[in-house]
């Protein structure tokens, strides 16, 4: 590839792997920049730099201003773990405690609507007038909620720059009151309900569904889910008026960070030395401080959350134990259900167990030791657990939704005959079906032979993005002419 033949396009997220992390929408940030290098495509990452993000490198101004919705902000550019980062200066946007999203008080920043609404209009400048150091977009790719107005700046901008939608989550839509219209840098006139206006306040994420080139979600059933009203959350209708121009394109993983044979924070294995992972299971007993585990050892990490269907799991765990199971929990969220887990805790020390918080290196090892991931959600547009779990030998048991039911082949008697079978998907997410679905595992683990083969099944998926880059990359150009 020629220098002359890359293309250049501004990814815009309010988080990014290895920087800051939330969820699923910082690994995709963090991913897509190498995944489409080898398609000609340049891509820089433009995030807010929130406090205490330490980034090695250089940071070179290439943009700046003296009225960022209410004070000075630049635009730093530096190289960190081999990505192209523009980071968004604005103290009295971002340097604050708490999270990108949350006060240290657990709520919502009060002035979220322009915290994000500031890193779209940067976006849709630089699409305007390029960098200092004469790098300017094709094209750019905004992320949920918090990129959506970036459409919405370059179409009442006037400037000639496509643009690419990514829903990855459509239950949070950025929604605010309409009077904050002047102040988001919006025209009145755009307040109606072909564009902004939705249930008489403003949606970022309405407007970027709408005005946005093309609109793509993280997995093709969930594209497909979204027409659904159970599943569109009031936007059902707007998805559907986009037809053609929306799209599914399956998420990935980094296969060289989530690598099993060369992962350096476990004891290493492969397809063909698949029984040195019970080394990594009585590792993973050891930390959470499980015993006697006879049955399969079950892993969760995740938000405790209605949605990923984690309130279920107090109803089924004094089946599942009473079979031989273990459970080890990694997670943080509703207080309600992770009292209700730790309860379950009590009452079977050395079988169930939870850990609260975010622990980058953990994960790692729970699915290294992990006989199996559940992964119970109500919905999921696409998931990244059931595919780090196929890909270290941790059966996934999931419910039939989003990219849950793009990644994993259920273990019925004609895929487990056929040996494709990689895991259990049930369909009705209440604690019954979660409950068959633990009686199949424990089942299925019964037959180390069957299991095991199971296990290689999941191991020799390709979870990577050679794939949806690839259509990522057909998307760019058909839009960027």
């Amino acid at each position: 590839m020629t220098i002359s033949a890359v293309r250049r396009v501004l990814s815009v997220a309010s988080e990014c792997v290895p920087l800051i992390k939330t969820g699923g929408l910082a690994d995709v940030a963090g991913a897509l920049p190498a995944a489409l290098a080898p398609h000609g495509w340049q891509m820089r990452v433009l995030m807010p730099a929130y406090a205490g993000i330490s980034a090695k490198g250089a940071r070179s101004p290439v943009w700046q201003t003296d009225n960022l919705f209410g004070g000075p902000a630049r635009v730093v550019a530096l190289r960190h773990a081999g990505l192209e980062m523009l980071l968004l200066e604005a103290p009295h946007l971002y340097d604050r405690r708490g999270g990108p999203y949350l006060g240290p008080d657990g709520y919502d920043h009060p002035d979220n609507p322009e915290r994000f609404a500031a890193l779209c209009w940067v976006a849709a400048e630089i699409a305007r007038e390029g960098l200092s150091d004469g790098w300017r977009p094709e094209l750019v790719h905004a992320h949920d909620w918090q990129g959506a107005l970036v459409p919405a700046y370059l179409a009442y901008g006037d400037i000639p720059v496509p643009s690419v939608l990514t829903i990855h989550n459509i239950a949070f839509q950025g929604v605010t009151a309409r009077e904050r219209i002047g102040a988001l840098r919006l025209p009145e006139g755009a307040f109606n309900d072909g564009t902004l206006e939705y249930y008489g306040q403003i949606s970022a994420l309405k407007a970027g569904i709408l005005l946005a080139d093309r609109v793509t979600t993280v997995s093709p059933t969930y594209a497909r889910e979204l027409l659904r009203a159970e599943f569109g959350m009031g936007l059902q209708g707007v998805i559907a008026a986009r037809g053609a121009a929306m799209q599914g394109i399956l998420n990935g993983i980094d296969e060289t960070v989530w690598n099993p044979g060369t992962d350096p924070g476990i004891l290493p294995f492969s397809v063909r030395t698949l029984k040195a992972k019970a080394a990594n299971r009585e590792r993973l007993k050891g930390d959470f401080g499980l015993t006697d585990v006879p049955g399969p050892l079950a892993v969760v990490v995740s938000r405790m959350s209605w949605q990923k269907g984690l309130d279920l799991l107090p109803e089924v765990l004094d089946g599942f134990v009473a079979r031989g199971g273990g459970l080890a929990l990694l997670g943080a969220g509703d207080a309600d259900i992770a009292a209700a887990l730790s309860g379950v805790a009590a009452r079977y020390p050395g079988r169930v167990a939870l850990r609260t918080g975010y622990d980058e290196a953990l994960p790692h090892r729970m699915f290294a030791g992990g006989d199996a991931v559940l992964v119970p959600s109500r919905f999921e547009p696409c998931g990244l657990t059931q595919m780090y779990g196929l890909r270290y030998g941790a059966v996934p048991v999931v419910a039939a939704v989003g990219g849950l039911a793009d990644t994993v082949i259920h273990a019925n008697k004609a895929a487990l005959d056929a040996g494709c079978a990689t895991g259990i998907v049930f369909t009705q997410v209440d604690a019954l079906g979660l409950s068959q679905a633990l009686d199949q595992l424990c089942n299925l683990y019964a037959e180390p032979g069957v299991f095991r083969a199971m296990q290689r099944a999941g191991m020799k998926q390709d979870m990577g993005w050679r794939r949806s880059a690839a259509a990522y990359a057909r998307l760019y150009e058909d839009i960027a002419r």
